[in-house]
């Protein structure tokens, strides 16, 4: 019998087909946000019996398809957006029935919206191997649907299957977008709107982005060539002066009916523009190279541009922009060498702006050119024939990588005076181009692949940083990044496994960035400690060129690939290290033990690692909702690495000054090792050097041949002479250290000494040796490991000295005197130490600053960004200096005052709103940790002192903060830093207590139109206070997420809406502090059982993801304006399809689900019925509702009949007796009987009495109701009403 492996080899596939080629004609039409399309695909079929061709669309009407030129009739199409509502009064308690009808496009890929059956006159068949046609290699196309019959995607094709080729198909479809709700993004196209108006293409690295604006195979693995032809007005004034309410041509009206007594609506669109601004011409930026504009001479005249992608590309990887844009060539600040020596390969290079950005373009992109040449002659050609960087408003993300070009958010632009964001957009800006090479040429073939990708991206991005920036830039960050990463990488999963999780939250993303760039640079400092000379800048230069030439299938890389590619290439087994670093999760964490060896003369180390399950850690607000998506997910951790093993590099610093390496091979948890000692010198005495230099105070170098001493020191040795150590309170090393270090055999040890690990080191040298490590060693890593061992001592007054020094001396790296401007704030304390450390800050801020022997600052001089550097960090220390009761001197907040008050830019070529912006953080930080005069009981009997600390210095304080927040909104600072951090201090004074909480300064910044960091930065005080308890804040805030046009404002406002959840659910209060639990001195007091249960609870919502949820739900689940809230904005069409996922999210974990449809019926209206003669009646509705059931009306049961019938015998009966005749429409009778019709047509008058059990008990109240008139019909003859007496029969012979 055969088994399932069998089987499924046996059963043939599923026919499936490979894109070859794809056609796109839009014709948008951008004031009404609606197009009409046109799309042309060009298929490969694997199979004969390729009967169905499935495609993703989504928002589309579609009118027409064809196959080969044949109509395809029989079709299947289920349009999203309609069916992602629920039809009736639904609510959050739904969301799983929402959800379900959606649950198809929510994966990865989504399935197909579309299903074409192709007809049966299309005939599929074999290819002539001889035609044009079978000319292009299989290997440039994708295969599209390959399942086997368990539904699994098919790894590959037979070698029979590659070789046989069939006649293409070709699907011509057309379509119309009425309102395009997602794909593209519109701005300035309303009429509040004042920013130019333009147009882009969302990001379409999700699932699902690409095929909301045209039919396609929405698959990254699914690349062919492309044409794109997009038609639009030919002006931006013929673009909004376009009508936008024309229906099928009808005028300029809904539906062509005009109305001539109506005045034409005014546009205010067209009255906020001038005739230059109407003018300016749009612009089509896109992917591809253009190949043709075409100008119509219609009325409006329209342009047509079509762009040719001759590198096959996935539909996600599309993208153009529609806009006034500005060109600026970027290729003029490429250098003179670097372009001779391309030469024709030089890859031209264009930016794309708004009106009036050219220069911001030209300072942000700078370095564009020198990047886009270094990745040129470092790793390979590029793959596109051009580049195109485009600045656009409201982009989410900052950056969309496209080929051929990048959609970036105008928020990177930065002019020439402001200093703070150079180096973080500049790496953003260099990644997005080295994401050319690595992420759309090449891109992953399997999601946990990811890794690979962006990890080269990365590390192609620092090499060029590194070159730019210098040596000390790239190993400080680099150390930085490693300590992050160490920290972070707890309980988390490997970076393989994370590339599946993506989507699921934005920090996975940004770990993935962290941490693979640095597994990828201790990789080439390994093969660059073997003999590669190239490290892995040949590896990854040989994947590109094995990508150009089709040796990389598909342009997908994989990680079993690169791992192949590296051995070869590297000539050395890395199994090992792929099984540590890529497969497995965790940092090492060493402990290093070192002795010197007199007998032996070698220094004895022992290397232990100390590999542990991952502790229980607190909940944090930031990350809660990821901590729930992964609880929800079943994200584990991976598994911990019982040992990492791995060469390392130790380094001696021995007597003589020379380091010696050693490389040893850490195999074991424990690894014991002897390295021999080299130098016979004795080390040379502290003391000894003290007096030399003394000696030779005036002279700028010290010559170790005249002192026959070997030269120790070369940085920190500022501030020496007799005069500077008494002026600047310094101390120096005891007689005991002296002697202790004149015993030791070598200077300082450094483990990893090339940082070839990615690891915690906890070494245990003596203080001396690390700051012979501080000042000796010349890597910027050896000093910053020194600056942490010294900033986590006990405050002594040597280490304050140390670290002065440091920040002193400017020959060192600026980020180390930041660093040690950071630690003297320890050692500022009161009592033994009086305030040593804020004395040195302040003389050291006085020293380079100030004028001389004065506290008055010099004007601003930026000039210096190292000095900038050293400045704001000096600042932002002072603030944090307390004394015993954690309150800040009155010494301290004057300093930072007298800074903001006199502060003077006039001669400054730089911006101060950063600078300005961290003087305000810092006062308002120290003025934070002291209540107002006059509230501190505390104070009582201290006033007497007149240490300046009063009610006029504290109402002074708040008018510098409020004066810059006034002056940032006539003169707007870069991105309202000023305001912002105004509105940071207004809630941090608040929440102290300094001054009173007044909200409604800050929610005037959330109305519409306010800038959206603004917005969102009034938002998240607001929240922060507590003020998240108003329904009506609440709902308002909501309201904003769910209907804002802005993407950026939805994305940072839903941030913010998580980590509200967050603190609410982990019990932070408004302050940032939890609620104490009641204390007697130290010791918590149990009550009761209650006490006990409430602190378990407590504690598990603190550290556990189901008590903390569980405790939300208790707080906020029944709040009927979150429900309400939560449910319009998840039905909000504003909302992309992404963001209504993420919000179901929410309502998945915060409320049960409750399958129930909640119909709605109206209330009855009352009628009324109005007699318009000629025997007819008007009924009518009126307003009046009834709101309460009719009483079941019944009639009484009738008496026995009693008729007198004399009429009927010729007789005339009492006028009393006989029945009252009225005709329809007549007067009342008077008792004489109108004469009898025919007898044809004689009717009976009466009806056989009813039976008593007849009555109303078995009537209806319809029935029982009174009887209601109607208007007869015209031309019959009208009705007899016979109202009838009857009575009690009378007596026989009465």
């Amino acid at each position: 019998m055969a088994n399932v492996a069998e089987l499924q080899t046996l059963q043939p596939l599923i026919p499936t087909f490979s894109l070859a080629h794809q056609k796109v004609e839009l014709d948008i039409d951008l004031r009404a946000r609606r197009l009409k399309g046109r799309t042309e695909i060009t298929i490969n079929p694997q199979s004969k019996e390729l009967k169905t061709v499935r495609l993703n669309c989504r928002q589309c009407i579609i009118t027409r398809i064809t196959a080969n030129g044949k109509t395809c009739s029989s079709f299947t199409y289920e349009e999203l957006y309609k069916k992602a509502a629920l039809r009736w009064e639904a609510g959050v308690h739904q969301h799983h029935m929402l959800r379900r009808k959606i649950e198809a496009q929510l994966k990865s890929p989504p399935e197909e919206e579309l299903v074409i059956n192709l007809p049966k006159s299309v005939r599929i068949d074999d290819l002539d191997p001889f035609s044009l046609a079978s000319a292009a290699p299989v290997g440039t196309r994708s295969s599209v649907g390959i399942h086997d019959n368990l539904g699994e995607p098919s790894s590959a094709r037979t070698a029979v299957e590659q070789e046989r080729r069939f006649t293409p198909v070709v699907v011509v479809i057309e379509y119309s977008i009425p309102y395009i709700r997602d794909g593209m993004h519109f701005i300035g196209w309303e009429e509040d709107e004042l920013r130019y108006p333009h147009a882009y293409t969302k990001s379409f690295a999700a699932p699902g982005g690409s095929c909301c604006l045209f039919p396609c195979v929405d698959d990254l693995a699914a690349r062919c060539t492309w044409e794109l032809s997009i038609k639009c007005l030919k002006t931006v004034g013929d673009a909004i002066s376009h009508p936008s309410n024309v229906v099928n041509g009808t005028g300029g009206t809904v539906n062509g009916v005009h109305n001539d007594t109506t005045k034409p609506p005014i546009d205010h669109l067209q009255s906020n523009m001038n005739a230059d601004d109407k003018a300016l011409e749009l612009a089509v930026i896109c992917t591809g190279d253009m190949t043709d504009e075409v100008d119509d001479h219609m009325v409006p005249p329209r342009k047509t541009s079509t762009f040719f992608c001759s590198v096959p590309l996935s539909a996600r990887q599309l993208g153009f922009a529609i806009g006034p844009f500005e060109h600026v060539d970027l290729a003029e600040f490429r250098d003179s060498v670097e372009d001779d020596k391309l030469g024709q390969n030089a890859v031209p290079l264009h930016g794309f702006c708004l009106p009036g950005r050219a220069a911001e373009v030209r300072n942000t992109c700078l370095p564009m050119a020198r990047a886009i040449d270094f990745f040129t002659l470092e790793y390979g050609s590029y793959p596109f024939s051009n580049y195109k960087l485009c600045f656009v408003d409201d982009n989410v993300p900052d950056i969309t990588h496209t080929g051929y070009l990048s959609l970036c958010s105008n928020s990177l632009l930065f002019p020439e005076d402001v200093l703070e964001p150079l180096e973080p957009v500049s790496r953003r800006m260099i990644h997005a181009l080295a994401s050319q090479w690595m992420g759309v040429n090449v891109i992953p073939k399997e999601p946990s692949d990811t890794w690979v990708v962006v990890g080269i991206a990365y590390f192609m991005t620092d090499a060029f940083l590194k070159r730019l920036f210098g040596k000390n830039d790239y190993g400080f960050r680099q150390k930085q990044a490693t300590d992050r990463v160490a920290d972070l990488d707890i309980g988390r999963p490997s970076i393989y496994d994370t590339g599946n999780l993506i989507d699921l939250d934005p920090f996975e993303a940004e770990f993935l960035a962290l941490k693979a760039p640095l597994v990828l640079s201790i990789l080439d400092r390994r093969f660059t400690k073997i003999g590669s000379a190239s490290g892995l800048s040949r590896i990854i230069s040989r994947v590109f060129l094995n990508a150009k030439v089709g040796d990389l299938a598909n342009g997908a890389i994989s990680t079993a690939y690169f791992a192949k590619t590296c051995e070869r290439l590297g000539h050395a087994k890395l199994e090992a290290f792929f099984t540590q670093w890529v497969y497995g999760a965790g940092c090492p964490r060493f402990r290093v033990s070192q002795r010197f060896n007199k007998k032996k003369n070698v220094v004895e180390m022992i290397i232990q690692q100390i590999q542990s399950e991952p502790p229980e850690r607190d909940l944090e607000k930031e990350t809660f909702l990821r901590d729930v998506k992964e609880e929800k997910q079943d994200v584990f951790a991976g598994p911990v690495q019982p040992c990492f093993t791995g060469p390392m590099t130790i380094c001696i610093h021995e007597a003589d000054g020379s380091p010696y390496e050693h490389l040893i091979e850490i195999k074991e948890v424990n690894t014991k090792i002897e390295i021999l000692y080299n130098t016979k010198y004795k080390r040379l005495k502290r003391s000894k050097r003290q007096k030399d230099r003394n000696a030779t105070a005036g002279a700028t170098e010290y010559n170790p041949e005249e002192n026959n001493d070997v030269l120790l020191y070369c940085l920190g040795d500022v501030l020496q002479s007799e005069e500077e150590i008494q002026q600047w309170r310094l101390s120096d090393w005891a007689k005991e250290d002296e002697d202790k270090m004149s015993q030791e055999s070598y200077e300082w040890i450094r483990v990893d000494a090339n940082f070839e690990w990615i690891c915690k080191l906890s070494v245990n040298m003596a203080g001396y040796m690390y700051l012979s490590q501080l000042q000796q060693d010349k890597d910027v890593v050896a000093q910053l490991e020194s600056i942490q061992f010294m900033a986590v001592q006990k405050e002594h007054g040597l280490i304050s000295t140390i670290l002065l020094r440091t920040l002193m001396d400017t020959r060192y790296f600026h980020g180390i005197r930041t660093a040690a401007a950071a630690a003297l704030v320890k050692h500022a304390r009161e009592g033994d130490m009086d305030w040593l450390g804020l004395f040195h800050l302040e003389k050291a801020f006085q020293h380079f600053f100030c004028y001389n022997d004065s506290p008055m600052p010099r004007p601003n001089d930026f000039s210096d960004r190292a000095a900038y550097y050293i400045q704001c960090a000096i600042i932002r220390a002072i603030a944090k200096v307390e004394d015993g009761r954690g309150r800040s001197p009155i010494r301290a907040r004057m300093f930072l005052f007298d800074k903001l008050k006199f502060n003077d830019n006039s001669d400054n070529q730089f911006s101060d709103a950063h600078y300005i912006a961290t003087l305000m953080e810092a006062l308002s930080e120290a003025m934070a940790s002291k209540p107002p005069p006059g509230h501190d009981a505390e104070d009582t009997f201290t006033f007497a002192e007149n240490d300046g600390d009063d009610l006029r210095f504290h109402k002074s304080c708040l008018e510098q903060i409020d004066r810059y927040r006034r002056t940032d909104e006539w003169l707007p600072s870069y991105h309202n830093i000023l305001s912002r951090t105004a509105l940071n201090a207004t809630r941090t004074l608040a929440l102290a207590g300094v001054i009173d909480n007044n909200p409604a300064s800050i929610i005037q910044y959330t109305r519409d139109g306010t800038a959206d960091e603004l917005r969102l930065c009034a938002f998240d005080n607001l929240f922060q206070m507590g003020l998240h308890k108003h329904d009506a804040l609440l709902g308002w805030f909501l309201f904003a997420m769910g209907t804002d046009p802005s993407p950026v404002f939805r994305q940072q406002a839903f941030r913010l809406f998580g980590q509200l959840l967050g603190g609410i659910a982990i019990g932070q209060k408004a302050s940032g502090t939890e609620t104490p639990e009641q204390e007697d001195g130290g010791l918590i007091i149990e009550r009761d059982d209650a006490s006990t249960i409430a602190r378990k609870a407590d504690l598990a919502r603190r550290t556990t993801v189901h008590g903390a949820l569980a405790a939300l739900k208790t707080e906020i689940g029944d709040n009927e304006t979150l429900k309400k809230g939560l449910w319009v904005a998840i039905s909000s069409p504003a909302l992309s399809f992404r963001e209504m996922k993420e919000l179901l999210d929410i309502c998945t974990f915060l409320y049960e689900p409750e399958s129930s449809m909640r119909l709605i019926l109206k209330y009855p209206r009352c009628w009324s019925c109005k007699k318009i003669g000629k025997a007819k009646l008007c009924f009518q509705q009126t307003e009046k509702i009834r709101t309460k059931p009719l009483a079941k009306q019944s009639l009484p049961p009738p008496p026995p009949l009693r008729l007198h019938l004399a009429a009927a015998q010729g007789q005339q009966a009492p006028l009393s007796r006989s029945p009252t005749l009225k005709r329809e429409g007549s007067s009342a009778s008077t008792g004489a009987m109108p004469p009898p019709p025919p007898a044809a047509q004689r009717r009976p008058l009466f009806k056989p009495p009813r039976r008593p059990s007849e009555g109303a008990e078995g009537m209806s109240p319809a029935v029982a109701s009174p009887t209601t008139t109607t208007t007869p019909v015209e031309g019959e003859r009208p009705r007899l009403k016979i109202k009838l007496k009857i009575g009690p029969p009378k007596p026989a012979g009465g």
